[in-house]
């Protein structure tokens, strides 16, 4: 499925979240929302997004795609291909927004409603074509977490179904089909029944809202966020697995340990009771601080899966994969009056010593990855090396100038200060996203035939290349730093 432009529909939490999603992904991205709030409220969510995704990947990320707020619906979906409905949980309501939808939007658009719950045959039961309709529920926040539900009504076609799966597969995420149309879908029965069984142990006084937010966030909520809920007990059972644990835990399923079946009464003063332990848990941060913590805590959770090649990190690793497979974090045409960005990315947790700052090695990693970038800017791609050489550097300079921590964005500029045959002179700089530079590293390359493993001069391609760069960056001021040694005074 080919998705030039998306349109969403209700500015809140989720739709929000989508936008962040879809404009990472380089997607064009229409707005409807009647609240006159709604680009405030919107703008807050996607800098939080902008913040996290420059932590979350270690690859060039993609250009951004340009958003816009529409005057009505019917603005928005116009030339739509994909069209997310997150308006709130009112059946009428998001009924008659899909009427609205149809008569503007194309007929081979498809309709994804981020409903947690309601039933897409009921939603879908006024459409004229109700084949395009389907669930996509994300989960919080939808720019981070790759979860997303698929689920069909009576009158979807399979055909959507499996262009949304593909879809959503390409913008980072993990989509998975639910099998049969449920109330609730999957993740919000298993949430509705923790929740349920939660509030009767604060209303009866077992614990306090933070007493269990420990047990959960110390306990088995870190075996759920990599293994989930069967494999955690498969585990649990010892050598003889899964079968072993429900011969030994099973019984207690008939004890009456829970009171799932009840419903406590919803009146003030359980929402008082729960209201007043959560301010006093959390209500020294305001909601956008606890959104970065909770950011920053699944950017490392999701690095550290990566890293083990495990659960949620396997689809980043697919995600960051196809970026840089596509090459992208570098102008296609750089502007040559001013020393060409050629890396940007988040400092990997690998990086760091035991302080989490940036160790001396990696400095010489981000040069290095600059200066490779360069060269496949020039023309020494892996056809090039394959067929004729390469350039080796020779020698280095490193300043280091200031400290970056794990999964702070930085980004690198190079400038050539000189080429002449088989030599490449250049300095890179390197910065913080926020402006500070970090270090500079002066290199000096010398190109290489790989077959006899002896200097020698580019071909003729490569070196017109060098030579435009070269001659538009000479009329650079020198690099402070450049041609020094080590001892010499500042």
């Amino acid at each position: 499925m080919n998705v030039s432009k998306a349109a969403v529909i209700g500015g809140g939490v989720i739709g929000a979240g989508w936008v962040a999603r879809l404009i990472e992904n380089s997607i064009p991205v229409a707005i409807y929302d009647p609240d006159p709030e709604a680009a405030r409220k919107m703008q807050a969510v996607l800098d939080n997004a902008e913040r996290a995704n420059a932590r979350l990947t270690m690859a060039p990320r993609a250009s951004k795609g340009p958003v816009t707020f529409a005057g009505s619906i019917a603005d928005a979906v116009a030339g739509a291909d994909w069209i997310v409905e997150a308006v709130p949980e009112q059946l009428p309501l998001k009924q008659r927004v899909y009427g609205e939808i149809e008569k503007a939007a194309s007929k081979d658009a498809i309709i994804a409603s981020s409903t947690s719950g309601i039933l897409p045959s009921d939603l879908q039961q006024d459409m004229a074509h109700p084949g395009r309709l389907l669930v996509a529920h994300p989960f919080n926040p939808v720019y981070l977490v790759p979860a997303v539900e698929v689920v069909a009504g009576k009158q979807t076609a399979r055909d959507s179904v499996e262009a949304a799966m593909a879809f959503l597969a390409t913008l980072g995420m993990k989509p998975v089909e639910v099998r049969k149309e449920i109330e609730a879908f999957v993740a919000d029965r298993l949430l509705e029944a923790m929740w349920r069984e939660s509030l009767w142990l604060v209303k009866d006084g077992v614990c306090t809202t933070q007493e269990l937010d420990d047990i959960v966030r110390y306990g088995f909520g870190l075996r759920m966020a990599q293994m989930g809920q069967f494999e955690t007990y498969r585990v649990a059972g010892g050598e003889a697995g899964m079968r072993h644990f429900m011969a030994q835990f099973g019984p207690c399923l008939s004890w009456p340990w829970t009171r799932l079946t009840d419903v406590p009464e919803f009146n003030d003063e359980l929402v008082d009771l729960i209201a007043a332990q959560s301010d006093a848990q959390s209500g020294q941060h305001s909601i956008r601080e606890l959104e970065r913590i909770r950011d920053d805590n699944l950017v490392a959770i999701l690095q550290a899966l990566k890293l083990n090649d495990w659960g949620a990190g396997q689809t980043l690793a697919a995600y960051e994969k196809k970026l840089f497979d596509a090459g992208t974090g570098q102008e296609a045409e750089p502007d040559l009056s001013q020393p060409i960005v050629t890396l940007r990315r988040a400092v990997p947790a690998d990086w760091t010593d035991y302080n989490n700052h940036m160790n001396e090695a990696r400095y010489l990693q981000a040069f290095a990855d600059a200066g490779d970038a360069l060269l496949r800017m020039v023309g020494v791609n892996a056809d090039y090396v394959a067929s004729t050489g390469s350039y080796f550097t020779v020698e280095t300079h490193i300043r280091h100038l200031a400290e970056v921590r794990a999964l702070e964005p930085i980004f690198a500029t190079t400038q050539i200060l000189e080429a002449k045959g088989k030599r490449l002179h250049v300095f890179h700089r390197l910065y913080h996203e926020n402006g500070t530079l970090l270090a500079t590293g002066e290199q000096m390359y010398l190109h290489v035939d790989l077959k006899t493993r002896s200097a020698s001069e580019p071909a003729e391609q490569v070196t017109e290349a060098i030579a435009k760069i070269a001659i538009s960056h000479a009329n650079l001021p020198r690099p402070d730093g450049a041609g020094r040694a080590v001892g010499q005074p500042r």
